[in-house]
């Protein structure tokens, strides 16, 4: 797809920070780590997988705002757009050496968000989108949402809450109801390709609680692009707002949102 000017910044920026972090996951086991909080890592190749991304980001668009996972929030002389990054979405599969992980980055225009890129370098796979031009994958595969429609066929995704966090009896519920209900759920660790393989049809749905938005902007527009209805995981929730998102293909949505919602 031939993308706008910022599209293109942003898959420019996110094979520059990939190219750093694929050389930090070739060591791996020498990267010096910190504690951040309770289950929540940071390491020296996230810190450097920002700062390439706000050079870039920022360098091209001066005036737009930025809020990311390491740096927090500044505000851009253009009130009306920002930048959402997460430089690295999976950062306990990288540090264990699991190649499942990637770089998300949004554009937030007047509070909606209007581009969307997601990058897993390990696998080479930028999915991306823009508002109104549907989803894509590398270069030309268009895509769509799985054409599912039988829950007992269905696989979705989700993210276990560990340590501190308050969701986890609620997931656990969940579990419970949709696991008799589906052919499987899956955790693998990075909320950005979870949304990102809806779009791509390779999973039926996801849904999750208690996330930071830049853990998912560019999914869920993506997965929105491709097909994807995408809610709060209670009804009277705001994805972009709540931290909570319930997203599925169209045909199976409904009796996913039932059980999900019938905790």
């Amino acid at each position: 797809m031939q993308g706008s000017a910022n599209l293109n910044i942003m898959i420019k920026a996110a094979r520059k920070a990939g190219r750093s972090l694929v050389k930090d996951f070739r060591e791996v086991e020498n990267l010096q780590v910190s504690m951040k909080g309770a289950g929540d890592f940071v390491s020296r190749a996230d810190i450097a997988s920002e700062a390439i991304l706000k050079e870039e980001l920022l360098g091209a668009r001066p005036t737009y705002g930025w809020l990311a996972e390491e740096g927090g929030e500044i505000a851009g002389a253009d009130p009306t757009r920002r930048w959402i990054v997460d430089p690295l979405d999976g950062t306990t599969n990288f540090l264990h050496g699991l190649p499942h992980w990637a770089i998300s980055i949004a554009l937030e225009h007047k509070g909606q968000i209007v581009a969307g890129v997601v990058y897993d370098p390990a696998k080479d796979e930028m999915f991306y989108a823009e508002k109104g031009q549907g989803a894509w994958l590398n270069d030309s595969r268009r895509l769509r949402v799985s054409g599912r429609s039988r829950l007992i066929e269905a696989l979705f995704a989700t993210g276990i809450p560990f340590a501190a966090k308050k969701t986890l009896p609620a997931m656990l519920g969940d579990l419970a109801r949709l696991m008799p209900e589906c052919a499987g759920v899956r955790r693998f660790g990075s909320a950005a390709l979870d949304l990102a393989y809806v779009a791509a049809g390779r999973y039926d749905g996801y849904w999750e609680r208690e996330q930071y938005l830049w853990d998912y902007a560019a999914g869920i527009l993506i997965a929105q692009e491709a097909g994807a209805l995408v809610q709060g995981v209670r009804e009277d929730q705001d994805p972009l707002e709540s931290g909570s998102v319930l997203c599925a293909n169209n045909a199976i949505f409904d009796g996913f949102a039932k059980i999900i919602r019938n905790g």
